[in-house]
């Protein structure tokens, strides 16, 4: 059985009580390592606990094997308590035609209700969690980039109010358009006619970026993506081969980036292609899809029999 998230493990450990079947489990980060760090009310704390204790204690532990979408989940696994050698890395995957197309910067303008002329427009789009650092990003990085910038952010979530208050408090209305939820064909423009796709992430104690999905899905689209070299996204994206990764919380390298590569037209076009095959050759489904097979054939030969009759369970009752 293969499970597509941790949080599913105590399916895997009742699987495992009562039959010898292999259970393969996928496992992102924050369902290994969430903690109540970042949570204030009582009964969030004890929630956490509880999943600390039985889930990452007791269900993910009688796993068989895992497949763990980053190196940084890999290791927090190992940190857990999980042994590394039932830790494999592949990454996600990506359907690369889901939104590559062709669109006009006039469709782009319409959806903003912007005047384009003369402006750049970089990206972010996905959900708008306190670690993809786009609070961070708008009151450090925005007002020290070029005026002519336009920061459009795609998504919603649960740190939107800090960053409409970072758009607030930096009195940058006028330059970043917060767009809320849009629909894939929204979006679709978006990672068309963009020039730059941001993920500005930081450091957050028990919230992991286990990869980075939507900077993967923009370099399908041709889109150049500066990104922190933090956690899963130094997996998703190789620095000058499908991307560029800047040190979370460099205000001043992600300007510079930014800027460098805003003014170099031709650049960002030649290299946004070399990007798109980078994804079709690394991270197209089918190819690790592949991998997947390969490792679900690997365990079901190597996984001995386990289970409430098994020989290890009358050991220990002897």
């Amino acid at each position: 059985m293969l499970l597509g998230d941790g949080v599913l493990a105590v399916l895997g450990w009742l699987i495992k009580l009562f039959s010898n079947k292999p259970v393969i489990s996928v496992v992102h980060g924050l369902d290994i390592n969430w903690n109540s760090k970042s949570l204030g009310v009582w009964y969030e704390k004890l929630l956490v606990a509880i999943y600390q204790k039985l889930w990452v204690g007791v269900f993910l532990k009688k796993i068989d094997r895992f497949i763990a979408v980053g190196n940084e989940t890999v290791s927090v696994a190992v940190k857990h308590g999980i042994s590394e050698k039932k830790v494999v890395f592949i990454p996600n995957g990506v359907d690369t035609e889901k939104f590559i197309g062709d669109h006009s910067r006039e469709k782009l303008a319409e959806i903003l209700k912007e005047n384009l002329e003369g402006k750049h427009v970089i990206l972010t789009s996905g959900r708008l969690a306190k670690r993809k650092g786009v609070a961070w990003f708008i009151e450090n990085v925005m007002p020290i980039l070029p005026f002519n910038v336009l920061y459009v952010v795609a998504g919603d979530g649960p740190d939107k109010a800090n960053i409409q208050a970072a758009v607030t408090k930096k009195n940058l209305s006028d330059r970043v358009k917060l767009l809320g939820y849009v629909s894939d064909q929204t979006k679709d423009v978006l990672m068309n006619t963009c020039d730059l796709f941001i993920q500005p992430n930081i450091k957050i104690e028990g919230d992991l970026e286990g990869f980075g999905i939507s900077v993967i899905e923009a370099t399908s689209c041709k889109l150049p993506v500066v990104a922190s070299r933090l956690e899963g996204l130094k997996d998703a994206i190789k620095d000058q081969q499908n991307g560029f990764l800047v040190e979370p919380h460099d205000a001043s390298g992600y300007a510079t980036k930014i800027t460098e590569l805003l003014s170099n037209e031709t650049f960002r076009k030649e290299f946004g292609s070399k990007a798109r095959q980078f994804a079709i050759d690394n991270y197209q489904w089918s190819k690790i899809a592949e991998r997947y097979a390969a490792e679900i054939r690997k365990t079901s030969l190597q996984t001995p029999p386990a289970g409430l009759f098994s020989e290890e369970s009358a050991g220990s009752q002897a």
